[in-house]
């Protein structure tokens, strides 16, 4: 059953996806990045598949089992009170019906919003779109029977597997986002795009709102900002597992400078001021309460 909180909490996250303001998501991967984010000021708490996988010592792409992503966004809903959305990947299923069974019991956690994508493994040969579609609209036909809005963020990796040119990923990512949207998706997820033209092309195409990937890498020059992206018409961001990464690559920096030169430097320059360090670390564990 749905609680009246969680059928309040997904009309609410939906509200976002249509505010003047962009809806801005710091994914998270445990409960305590997820109390840290939300005593931060974040309105939603949002997960990364990568992130939790990674966690629990899994790669990604549906790798780890349904029960132990389950328990972590358990942890996660009960630990917070602003909305939660999670990454489902393909759906955790080889069929609509298995989809559909893994999507009621990430339902029973009280989430109100998934991610879904059509890749398998970030397979060069994404779902057939009409597939797709039958996968979206069995999961707003379990919403609609269970009284509530589930929001589905609809992500296609046209531009990420295809080996087409930029032009004929652009027209992919258009014509399955129209459709997604049309089958019951409420945003639609394109990634990775960067380019301003390619962003304003595709909020211009798409009938629905837009969700972009920020991810800053090496060599690709620093990301449009958040105001940037809002200007352009984006109704949502994420860092999808950025933070995730950034946490893994400061647990190896300060673990090679330790075990290479016997010094901390990198460890005590990220506590500094130690005051803000105290703080976060009460934040994620509700100790500033």
């Amino acid at each position: 059953m749905v609680s009246g909180i969680q059928r309040e909490k997904a009309e609410l996250f939906l509200k976002y996806h249509h505010d003047k303001e962009i809806l801005v998501l710091l994914n998270s991967w445990d409960t305590g990045s997820s109390k840290l984010i939300e005593a931060s000021g974040f309105k939603v708490i949002a997960t990364t598949s990568m992130g939790i996988a990674a966690s629990l010592g899994y790669p990604d792409c549906q790798v780890i089992q349904l029960s132990e992503m389950i328990e972590v966004i358990k942890g996660i809903v009960n630990a917070v009170q602003v909305p939660v959305t999670v990454d489902i990947e393909a759906g955790y299923g080889n069929n609509i019906n298995e989809i559909i069974d893994s999507v009621k019991k990430i339902i029973a956690t009280g989430i109100v919003g998934i991610n879904i994508e059509d890749s398998i493994e970030l397979n060069p040969v994404l779902i057939d779109e009409t597939e797709f579609c039958e996968r979206i609209s069995a999961i707003r036909a379990l919403s609609d029977s269970l009284g509530f809005h589930l929001v589905i963020n609809a992500r296609t990796d046209s531009f990420y597997t295809s080996s087409g040119s930029q032009q004929e990923k652009l027209y992919e990512s258009i014509k399955r986002g129209n459709k997604y949207r049309e089958a019951g998706a409420d945003c639609i997820f394109v990634q990775p795009v960067s380019e301003k033209e390619t962003i304003s092309t595709l909020v211009k195409e798409i009938n629905a709102p837009i969700n972009i990937l920020v991810n800053p890498t090496i060599g690709a020059g620093l990301p449009l900002s958040v105001i940037e992206l809002q200007d352009l018409g984006v109704a949502r961001l994420s860092l999808g597992s950025g933070l995730m990464k950034a946490t893994l690559a400061l647990i190896k920096k300060v673990a090679d400078e330790l075990s290479g030169k016997g010094t901390y430097n990198i460890l005590l320059d990220t506590l500094k001021p130690f005051p803000d360090a105290a703080m976060a670390y009460k934040m994620a564990t509700g100790l500033n309460k």
